[in-house]
Parts: structure tokens; sequence; C-alpha cells
């Protein structure tokens, strides 16, 4: 299989400017995964459907070890990342937060945003409620489905 290595290198580069773990690019039968381990050396997959088998894949990546930082009890009630990217709690740096704890918020209310891919992504409140407790912290990556915000 013919690997795009520009394409590699435009990947790993958004690793660094986001400090994410891992990014992957699907384009029809060609998938690209990128993935940063914990020295920051960078480990690149690539596969296809039928040459998988035929080409050797570099080591393993071990799971991202950033799972216990979301405590297990608030997450019932707690706002989870649609993505993965870097979290921000206002909309610039010398702006007021858009939540903190105690405040009420209504459905549809922004809680923070997650820039992924040069975008920034609102994160709004499901429904009304106060917030009870905020998970992260301004410019933390952020992985797929981790608690970010309870409301309660």
């Amino acid at each position: 299989m013919k690997v795009d290595i520009d394409i590699v290198r435009q990947l790993a580069a958004v690793l660094d400017e986001t400090q994410l773990t891992e990014i992957e690019v699907e384009d029809g039968q060609r998938r690209i995964r990128v993935a940063r381990k914990a020295a920051a050396q960078h480990v690149v997959q690539a596969a296809a459907p039928a040459a998988a088998a035929a080409a050797p894949a570099p080591a393993p990546v071990a799971a991202p070890a950033a799972a216990p930082a979301a405590p297990a009890a608030p997450a019932a009630n707690a706002v989870k990342s649609p993505m993965v990217g870097t979290v921000y709690l206002s909309p610039n740096p010398e702006a007021a937060r858009f939540v903190a704890v105690g405040d009420k918020v209504a459905a549809g209310d922004t809680l923070l945003i997650i820039e992924a891919m040069k975008t920034m992504n609102p994160i709004v409140a499901p429904a009304g409620g106060t917030v009870a407790a905020v998970l992260v912290e301004n410019g933390q990556p952020v992985e797929f489905d981790q608690p970010l915000v309870v409301v309660e």
C-alpha cells in the first residue's frame, strides 16, 4: 500500500497543535491513524482492507491513560464530549467563563467550546439546571465521550 507521507505529516502536526493522543481519518478504502506515545513519539498505522495483512504494522499503541481524570460518580448527569479536541471554558482568553459551579443554565446555553481541526464547536446544556461541577480545565485535551460538565 502506498502511504501519502504529506497526509501523515499533516496529521502529526494536528496532534502537536491540539495535544491530542491520536487522530484517525478515513477516505474510502484507506484509513490512516496517527497516535502519540507517552514519550511524545509518533506512531503511524495505515491500513487498507487487503494490504494490511501483507505489511507488518508498527508496535501497537496502548489506550490513552488520561481516563482516570474523570470521576465516576458525577458522570451520570454529565454532559459528555461529542468529539476529540481541546476544551475552552471561555469564548476568548480575556472573557469570563461560559459557566461556573452554581450557575443556573437553560437548555441550549453554551457550557464550553471544543476546538477540533481549527473549528470551534459550542457544547450546550441539553436541559436546564444548575452547574454542579466542571470536570475539565481550560486548554485541556479531551477525548470522545469524556464527561465535561455536570448539570443537575
